[in-house]
């Protein structure tokens, strides 16, 4: 016997159906991941109070025996919070940037107007991407003919940040590297030992080899490693995107024979002076045997792992800039419902 159902109970039977996929639907579209871990900060009160005239800056620190420090940050920032919380807010290093430097904020994507010189006037946003300020905090020391100096790009732990302040206020880079420097003015005997670490490989003939290359500098003054090695690069998620990589460390003050990329003879400590890579420990990234960009300061999983991402998967063909690519990763994961913690 056939049952047979009148035409009213089978049109309820479909819009319940649809109903159902519907909500379910919505339920999944609503359920965006959440972004945490943003830090809002204010800015010292005793900061430079500028007219950002640059070339007037330089002329009002040098009367005062100083020179003009441009601290480039961004909104919300943790790590711009964090430099300005242990360094120019309270720490050790507070009253020796007070002594030495005056200090002129600059905001990333901010609309002031820049005096560069008499004939060159910029926005903040626009002067950041000239310079290619990729990372936040970025700290440019302006010398005395009004040029940069030194720069650094991203945190620094108040103990590496004060090797970074004495080398600019003794002007030791106009004749030598921030590397070299530590390394001749180290007075400690004990040193950080180089750590193992399952996924690096020995690779020093790099001739053509076109995959994703990593490469790790590491030395006996590093100050930040230890925790390079214990918070970072240890976790699940940061092994798996440097398997995309051959992942190989060296010495950073080691003149060890190296064939570059392009079949030319190199050494660890000349690859850092060549990259200009002042931070340790530094990373210095290769897609197709070119430099594609460096990681040049401290960062958290999220950031690290999207650099990696951005190189191992050629995303900077379509991204010329970091920033841009960035914006975009992370909006594809709040699509997908992943939640950010941008200081994990």
């Amino acid at each position: 016997m056939r049952l047979r159902f009148p035409p009213y109970f089978l049109h309820f039977v479909v819009v319940f159906l649809l109903t159902i996929i519907s909500t379910n639907s919505s339920a999944q579209v609503d359920k965006l991941g959440q972004i945490t871990g943003g830090a809002a900060y204010e800015i010292p009160s005793w900061f430079t109070d500028s007219f950002l005239d640059i070339a007037e800056d330089v002329e009002d620190a040098m009367d005062e025996n100083k020179s003009v420090l441009l601290y480039f940050h961004l909104d919300n920032c943790p790590y711009c919070s964090s430099m300005l919380d242990q360094n120019f807010k309270s720490g050790d290093n507070l009253a020796f940037i007070q002594k030495h430097f005056s200090v002129i904020a600059v905001n990333l994507k901010g609309d002031r107007e820049i005096t560069l010189n008499e004939n060159e006037a910029l926005l903040e946003k626009e002067l950041s991407k000239i310079l290619k300020v990729q990372y936040t905090p970025t700290i440019i020391f302006i010398g005395e003919d009004g040029k940069q100096a030194f720069r650094t790009n991203g945190y620094r732990t108040p103990k590496a940040f004060r090797q970074v302040l004495e080398y600019v206020v003794s002007q030791s880079y106009k004749n030598t590297t921030l590397s070299d420097y530590v390394e001749s003015n180290q007075k400690s005997s004990k040193g950080y030992t180089f750590i193992d670490y399952s996924g690096l490989e020995k690779a020093s003939y790099l001739q053509d080899y076109k995959q994703p290359v990593a490469i790790l500098f590491e030395d006996k003054d590093c100050i930040d490693c230890k925790n390079f090695h214990e918070k970072l690069i240890n976790r699940d998620d940061v092994k798996a995107e440097l398997k995309q990589y051959l992942f190989i460390r060296f010495d950073a003050y080691s003149d060890q024979k190296i064939i570059n990329f392009d079949g030319k003879v190199t050494s660890p400590r000349k690859m850092v002076k060549d990259f200009d890579l002042n931070y340790r420990p530094g990373v210095l990234l290769f897609n197709e045997g070119k430099n594609i960009t460096k990681i040049d300061g401290q960062l958290y999983s999220f950031h690290f792992n999207t650099v990696l991402r951005y190189v191992s998967g050629k995303h900077y063909e379509d991204f010329p800039r970091f920033g841009d690519y960035l914006k975009v990763r992370q909006q594809e994961m709040l699509e997908q419902g992943i939640d950010i913690n941008i200081v994990d």
